[in-house]
């Protein structure tokens, strides 16, 4: 997620971010719950998480599947 996309939900009407943020919330809560309440820990693990996922995408966009690339 980038800064612009977050500037773009902030900017938002309540009543449609509501249910969106109430997600992030969430999900926030349980990765620092995972990480025994370590933010930093938190945020390290989102931004291998994040690192992974742009890895795929770029296996994908390339037209190699990831379950591929591990069998090699």
């Amino acid at each position: 997620m980038n800064l612009g996309f977050c500037l773009y939900v902030v900017r938002m009407p309540r009543q449609r971010t509501n249910s969106a943020l109430d997600q992030y919330e969430l999900a926030v809560d349980e990765i620092v719950t995972a990480c025994d309440g370590d933010l930093r820990s938190a945020l390290r693990a989102l931004m291998l998480l994040n690192e992974q996922l742009e890895q795929e995408l770029t296996l994908v966009s390339s037209g190699v599947r990831p379950s591929d690339k591990r069998l090699h």
